[in-house]
């Protein structure tokens, strides 16, 4: 039985809704790029798995956490998953994928420079790989289960400093979504008001991460019992994807190795 966190959004649990479509949608705007030999980095429970298979030739699909791997293991035989904690990537050699997808992984590695580098090592000659992450610009609060978080600018230097070529867009939102993104945002400044100590970015995130995922998952309940249908009707399609980083909830970039 899965254990859901706030920061593993189930597809199973209605307040969570929102969520899970936004992070859908980042396997559905990379079709256009998905092919050859594929490496997803962070499968977590398999979310986009079965939009990918049909676009590669063969994937790969990795995870530290031993008991996901398992599970996916059984729900899609004949389909390739490992335990990996990364990076290093060791085991994966050079020029080996077409395409690496890794979608809200990198703010949570500590050295996110070596992360990319090998990303761009195991990439063959004119591969890509296809990346997310929250945008911090409209990240609300701070996130403890993160290490960082980027805004548009800091992600494409960085990668630029990597890769041969990239390419910076974002997850963005249509007015269904944004009405939501208020309604949240409202939310959790009224929890904030409590924090006159400003303890959410003076303690470690160890400290943090049982309230958070307490207020958190409180905090979603809410919306759920508030908005009701604008919870609940919310779908992949209501997340466009923009040319602009900076009006996306999450950037979403290309990086291509030449």
């Amino acid at each position: 039985m899965a254990t859901y966190t706030t920061e593993i959004a189930s597809d199973k649990l209605v307040s969570d809704n929102p969520i899970h479509q936004r992070l859908l949608k980042a396997y559905i705007a990379a079709k256009p790029w998905i092919s050859g030999d594929l490496l997803e980095i962070g499968c977590g429970e398999g979310r986009g798995v079965e939009t990918l298979l049909p676009l590669a030739n063969s994937y790969i699909g990795i995870d530290k956490i031993g008991e996901v791997i398992s599970s996916l293991q059984e729900k899609f035989p004949g389909v390739e998953f490992r335990q990996a904690v990364i990076p290093p990537f060791e085991g994966f050699e050079d020029n080996s994928y077409d395409t690496i997808v890794s979608f809200q992984v990198i703010e949570h590695i500590q050295d996110d420079k070596l992360f990319l580098e090998e990303i761009y090592r195991m990439l063959k000659p004119g591969g890509k790989a296809i990346i997310s992450t929250p945008n911090n610009t409209h990240t609300l609060s701070r996130n403890p289960w993160h290490i960082r978080e980027y805004i548009p600018q800091q992600l494409i230097d960085l990668s630029a400093g990597i890769f041969d070529k990239v390419e910076a867009k974002g997850v963005g939102g249509n007015q269904k979504v944004w009405d939501y993104h208020e309604a949240n945002r409202k939310s959790v400044q009224k929890i904030m008001r409590f924090d006159i100590l400003d303890l959410q970015h003076r303690l470690p995130n160890w400290i943090l991460r049982m309230p958070y995922e307490i207020l958190n998952r409180m905090n979603r309940n809410k919306l759920h019992q508030q908005e009701g249908d604008s919870v609940t009707q919310i779908t992949h399609e209501d997340f466009p994807l923009v040319e602009d980083p900076k009006k996306g909830l999450d950037l979403f970039y290309i990086l291509w190795k030449k």
